[in-house]
């Protein structure tokens, strides 16, 4: 079976995904580096833009590689926490906009068309709601096997760059549950207002992630664990999405605080893990850049979005098109006859 069509059973076969990671390709990245200082410019003048383009490089194996392939994954799940008030809209929202994205109405297809991205949506289950997580474990193992390997197949391995969105009332209380069960301090810090919830709210949603990591600690024991015991089905999808295309060498672009929970979780599994990803922008939801200092990502963005679905990591996706189109296709000073220094 190829790689990117895996079905996974068991969480003991996904553990196994992490002894064997693909390392950037280091001849390719050097080679990036080199031909970059030769390019009709002065050395640094792009900032940054340098830097992602050499980065992008040596996990796409060229030197002057070219991005005209990117894939945006929408996973929706709903939860089984929603019902304890902890979002500011109902359940059945995750559905009808699991439909607005479909039908082309929502931020991210507008986004997607504009940087020539194709768009998949995967809903997962959505009339059978992950557990409530303040009373035990969202999934069994093999409903989190099941939601991975979702993930996992979805990535389309023709991609050159892949960004997993999301959609689910009730998921900034997961991420929040794994954020805090995977680094500690106090639950409040990993708390934001997810949808617009009031102060009244804000408390129920603090008090639903500090009983979901105390009635679940004892399961907790590696980062996929957390992200079974506290997580969503989308949330786990994102993962086996992230995971697949390091497998396949694709960079990843990370949207928020939900995705980038579900890629934490891979990095606290073994360490290294999500280097092939890189941070997309800082949500709005405060506790994301928490979660982004310990990650040790620095957001290309900060535009005080929160929306989710994905829209973030859209924008910068089209940050990362600049860096590598500039390196790839900028003339050589020799090319254009300019008389270097």
């Amino acid at each position: 079976m190829r790689l990117h069509r895996k079905n996974f059973e068991s969480l003991e076969s996904i553990r196994e995904l992490f002894g064997n990671l693909p390392a950037p390709d280091e001849e390719a990245r050097n080679a990036a580096l080199a031909r970059n200082r030769t390019l009709t410019k002065p050395e640094g003048s792009l900032g940054r833009l340098d830097d992602l383009a050499v980065w992008y490089a040596g996990w796409r194996g060229e030197a002057a590689p070219i991005l005209e392939a990117p894939q945006i994954l929408i996973f929706a799940g709903n939860h089984g926490v929603a019902a304890r008030g902890v979002s500011a809209f109902p359940a059945e929202v995750t559905a009808q906009m699991v439909k607005n994205f479909q039908a082309g109405g929502a931020a991210v297809n507008q986004l997607a068309a504009l940087s020539g991205a194709k768009l998949d949506i995967r809903p997962l289950q959505l009339a059978r709601p992950v557990a409530d997580i303040a009373g035990g474990p969202a999934m069994t193992g093999e409903e989190f096997a099941e939601a991975f390997s979702t993930g996992w197949r979805a990535v389309d391995p023709d991609a050159d760059v892949l960004i997993a969105g999301e959609m689910g009332i009730g998921n900034t209380t997961s991420a929040a549950a794994v954020a805090f069960a995977l680094f500690g301090g106090e639950a409040r810090l990993w708390v934001g207002s997810g949808t617009g919830i009031d102060g009244e709210g804000h408390r129920r949603k603090t008090g639903a992630v500090e009983q979901a990591v105390s009635v679940n600690r004892d399961k907790c024991v590696d980062g996929l664990d957390v992200l079974r015991c506290l997580g969503g089905r989308e949330i786990a999808a994102m993962a086996g999405a992230i995971l697949c295309a390091r497998h396949l060498m694709i960079p990843v672009i990370l949207d928020g605080y939900v995705c980038t929970a579900a890629a934490a979780a891979l990095e606290v599994q073994r360490k290294g893990s999500i280097e092939h990803a890189i941070s997309g922008h800082m949500s709005a939801e405060r506790p994301h850049k928490n979660l982004l200092e310990k990650l040790g990502l620095e957001p290309l963005l900060d535009l005080e979005m929160r929306l989710g679905e994905g829209s973030g990591a859209a924008v910068a996706l089209m940050i990362l098109k600049c860096a590598v189109a500039c390196h790839s296709r900028m003339a050589t000073f020799d090319e254009a006859g300019v008389s270097s220094k």
